[in-house]
Order: C-alpha cells, then sequence, then structure tokens
C-alpha cells in the first residue's frame, strides 16, 4: 500500500502538510500506522503535486522521501491553495521507477492511488481493452494505479463528471478484481473527489479548506471516511456517499 494526501483551501507551504506536522506524511513513509497487510515502509518513491495560476506543477522521485536533500528547502517555499501527494509501497510483481509514483497527471487534473488490483495484469484485460490505444501506449509506467488513472482519465474526457468517472471504475476494476484496494484521490485544484474502499481514508475540515490523507495527521479533529464511500469537496464543502448501489 501507499500513503497520501490532498488539500484544497487558503494557499500553505508544502512543507506544512507534508514535512512539519506531527505524524506527517514523510514520517508515514516508514512509520505508518494502518498499512492494512500491504507492506510495512513506504519507501518506493514519492511525489508532491500542487498548482500555480490554475495548472498542476508536479515532482517526482524514485527514492525514498527521507533521502531527499533538496525537499526541505523546496517544500518550505512553495505555496499552494490545492495539493497532492504521496509515498509509494510498490506491489510485489509491479515495476519500479519514478514514472511508477503518483501524483499522475493529465490537463488540469492530479490522481493518486493507495491499494492494489489482485490478479494485475490479467484481471484488468477486459477494462485495458475498452482504452483507446494511444491511451494505453501512454501510460506512465505499466502498474495498476497508472491503468485506474487511464480509465479515470479516459472518462473525464468524454464529460462526464469526476465523482460518476471513479465512482463508476472503482465498480467495475472491484467487479473485475473482487478483493482490490481502492482509495483514490483526484482534484483539478478546486475540487476534489476520493474514494474508502477496503482501506483507510479520513478528512479534516476547517470553515476554509479541506484535507484529506490515508491516516490523520498534525492537530485538529479529524474523522474517518466509512467504507465503500465516495468523497466530493471543495475547500468549504464537503458530501459524502456510500458507493454501494452506485453504478
Amino acid at each position: 500500500m501507499c500513503r497520501h494526501l490532498a488539500y484544497v483551501g487558503p494557499p500553505v507551504t508544502l512543507a506544512s502538510l507534508v514535512l512539519e506536522p506531527e505524524h506527517s506524511l514523510y514520517r508515514q513513509s516508514w512509520a505508518p500506522s494502518d498499512m492494512r497487510g500491504g507492506g510495512t515502509v513506504n519507501a518506493d518513491g514519492f511525489g508532491l503535486g500542487w498548482y500555480v495560476d490554475g495548472r498542476p506543477v508536479r515532482y517526482r522521485r524514485n527514492v525514498p522521501i527521507w533521502t531527499d536533500a533538496n525537499l526541505p528547502g523546496l517544500a518550505g517555499t512553495i505555496r499552494s491553495g490545492a495539493v497532492l501527494a504521496a509515498v509509494r509501497n510498490g506491489t510485489e510483481g509491479m515495476p519500479y521507477g519514478e514514472a511508477t509514483v503518483a501524483p499522475f497527471t493529465a490537463g488540469n487534473w492530479l490522481f493518486s492511488h493507495n491499494g492494489r488490483v489482485p490478479g494485475w495484469p490479467e484481471s484488468t484485460l477486459k477494462l485495458a481493452e475498452k482504452l483507446p490505444v494511444a491511451d494505453l501506449l501512454r501510460l506512465d509506467a505499466p502498474v495498476d494505479s497508472a491503468l485506474l488513472w487511464a480509465l479515470i482519465a479516459n472518462r473525464l474526457d468524454d464529460g462526464v463528471p469526476p465523482a460518476d468517472a471513479v465512482a463508476s471504475v472503482v465498480h467495475e476494476v472491484e467487479s473485475a478484481a473482487p478483493g482490490s484496494r481502492l482509495n483514490v484521490l483526484l482534484t483539478d485544484g478546486e475540487q476534489l473527489v476520493g474514494t474508502s474502499w477496503t482501506h483507510s481514508l479520513w478528512v479534516q475540515r476547517s470553515p476554509d479548506s479541506t484535507t484529506v490523507a490515508s491516516e490523520p495527521f498534525g492537530a485538529g479533529d479529524w474523522n474517518e471516511v466509512p467504507d465503500r464511500s465516495l468523497l466530493v469537496a471543495t475547500a468549504t464543502t464537503l458530501r459524502i456517499t456510500p458507493m454501494e448501489g452506485r453504478l
């Protein structure tokens, strides 16, 4: 499994989300609290995504986050009103490298997946066949997370609302590969869509911000998102609905 977070609200430094809080994503890279039997440490790379003038910027490395000596200086000076960050624990049998690390991106979107798809890649062949060949050739890497992103991005390109695009892909992947762990985070810098699907997801609200994470960090009140739920939020709104029965 991996660990990830997303934030929308007033501009903050990347460090205030990823490095500085108690039990920050930085610490979760070697001392996670809730991996649900999916690995022990998240040392197979990390990625940060944020927005500048409405466009996403991404910084990814294929090394443990604690080994990047440049990161504290960068993260302490970069400010943004929307952030998505992740640390990776690679799934056995899948490749490693910078291209396998979230966030994945297309257009104005940033995407991250925490979990695994059993039986990869054979279990998802029928889903992959529905994608245009060009989309498959453009996959960042031959990993389950990249395919999930391609499936969702394809629906976004077709004009499907973000929440519906995410929910429909989660249901289809679960049907093709029962027992999948499918916590995903998606943002365009204004709205945030997330799922809790057989793995932990928490949310923290303030009057003008929303933060979602695999594990609570820092001060403030955190609420666990019920399993198999869909979260849709902006900086000032939050809606959580059951995904069961939603197609």
